[in-house]
This record gives structure tokens, C-alpha cells and sequence, in this order.
């Protein structure tokens, strides 16, 4: 079974890449559960056809944990699918890392923690607490990093390659780089920067998604562009980032950047 996490800041496209890669996955006969570690809960909401799915935390408010069943909190969406979402707290109150730590517990209680591949797609602005917890726990053995060009973006995935590094140290911790996604903004120098930040931080870009309104396109119509645009070159992206993952193995420690390092970096690609 592979255990694979996507990490990368909010809205970074990070929930659209999992829900394609999971249906790219998923169309080669792959069992495949898809964890949304957001308290935004809609990483799974393309491959449910546009429906909000009950998060775990909502119904362990409602009537405990005890008494929730396999099929309260996991549902099949396209392709067979399994789709959970950890969700979060209430607004201004409690910790959003407590839905992921909850939901993992629940998922283990119920001997539902299984498949092919299980696929966490996780908030990576900030690497704390629960946010950690697929890295620090075990879960998740390959840590994915989706970033664009962007500074802030590459500082998000440079602080998630810092905790990837730190946790490795971990007996528990099971967590590698397995590499860097470019979820392209079209910024020109683009593809360069982001493959050289993979190489400085000693991993590798292992897929380039150009931005396409295809994206778009198919989340209006509610479906993944698997689903959506199935001949699409966009949807031919997703299933060659499928291929290259499950094949992988190259996976490492991270060596990340100092942020003045970042920043001198980043700035050898910005055309002045």
C-alpha cells in the first residue's frame, strides 16, 4: 500500500491536483482513499459531484465517535473512490489539526484505513500540530510539494521540506520527499525556478501542470478534468503524474533553504 501527502499552500491548487490524481489513479484499477486533511472540506467535493460531504469532526460533535459507522464518514465517489473529509472547528475556536488526528483514529477504529493508495491532500501554510501529524505519525510515507513560482508559495513548500527533514530524524516517522509538482502560474522562468528549487533542496520536479481553463471548465460542470476532459492534454498531465508517482522511487531527505537564500534565489529568475 502506497501512503502518499500532498502538502502546499492554500490555494495552490493542491485539492485539484489530489482529486485528478486520485481519478487518474483510480482508472487504473487502483484502490484508492482519499483523505481531505482541509478544514475548508472540499478536496473531494469534484470527485462527489459537487456534493459536501459530512466531515468526521461535525459528526463526532453530533453523536460521539463511538457511534459513527464506516458509512457515515466514507463515500465512493467517481471511479469508486473513497472519499473522507477530516474537516475542522468551529470559526475562531479549538485547533483545525484536531479534525486530522480525529479522523485518523476513527479511520483505524473502523479498519478503514486501507486500499492501494491512500492519498492525504493536507493544508501546508503552516507544518504544525495536527497539520504534521500524516508526517510525524507514519502515515504518510511520500510527501509530495505543490508549489508554483510564486515567493510564498516556495516558502510553504520550503518550510514542509524543513518538517519533512526534522520528522525523517523520527523513529516513528516514516516521511520522505517524493518530490516537487509545479502547479504553474504562468510566470515566465516558471518551470526553470521550481525545477531548480527541487534540486537545491535535493529532490526533483516530478511534473509540470500548466494552467489550463479546462480546469475551470470542469469544476463549474462539477467533475474532475478526468472526468470532465478525459482526451484533454490537461487530463493527460494528471495521468502521466499518476504513472511517475506510482513508479517512484526516488525519495529523500530534504536540504531546504535558509529564507534570505530563498529569496536570492527566486530573484535570479525574475526578469527586472
Amino acid at each position: 500500500m502506497k501512503q502518499i501527502a500532498l502538502y502546499g499552500k492554500g490555494g495552490i491548487g493542491k485539492s485539484t491536483t489530489a482529486a485528478n490524481l486520485s481519478a487518474a489513479l483510480a482508472g487504473e484499477g487502483l484502490d484508492i482513499l482519499q483523505i481531505g486533511c482541509d478544514p475548508k472540506r472540499d478536496s473531494t467535493r469534484m470527485l462527489m459531484h459537487g456534493s459536501w460531504i459530512p466531515t468526521v469532526l461535525d459528526l463526532i460533535r453530533e453523536q460521539g465517535d463511538r457511534n459513527i459507522t464506516t458509512d457515515e464518514v466514507v463515500f465512493r465517489g467517481f471511479r469508486g473512490v473513497r472519499c473522507v473529509e477530516a474537516g475542522g472547528p468551529e470559526p475562531g475556536i479549538g485547533c483545525a489539526g484536531r479534525g486530522i488526528i480525529a479522523t485518523f483514529q476513527l479511520l483505524e477504529r473502523l479498519g478503514a484505513l486501507d486500499g492501494d493508495v491512500i492519498l492525504y491532500d493536507v493544508l501546508g501554510d503552516v507544518v504544525c500540530g495536527g497539520f504534521a501529524m500524516p508526517m510525524r505519525e507514519g502515515y504518510a510515507q511520500e510527501v509530495y510539494l505543490v508549489t508554483s513560482g510564486e515567493l510564498m508559495s516556495l516558502y510553504a513548500a520550503n518550510n514542509i521540506a524543513k518538517a519533512i527533514s526534522r520528522l525523517s530524524k523520527r523513529a516513528r516517522s516514516r516521511c520522505r520527499l517524493g518530490g516537487v509538482i509545479c502547479n504553474a502560474k504562468n510566470m515566465e522562468g516558471e518551470r526553470e525556478l521550481v525545477d531548480e528549487f527541487a534540486r537545491r533542496i535535493n529532490s526533483a520536479m516530478i511534473a509540470y501542470i500548466p494552467r489550463d481553463r479546462i480546469v475551470q471548465l470542469a469544476e463549474l460542470h462539477r467533475q474532475t478534468v478526468i472526468e470532465y476532459a478525459p482526451d484533454s492534454g490537461q487530463a493527460g498531465v494528471y495521468r502521466q503524474l499518476a504513472a511517475d508517482i506510482i513508479r517512484n522511487q526516488r525519495m529523500s531527505i530534504p536540504t531546504p533553504l535558509e529564507m534570505d537564500e530563498l529569496e536570492s534565489f527566486a530573484l535570479e529568475f525574475v526578469q527586472v
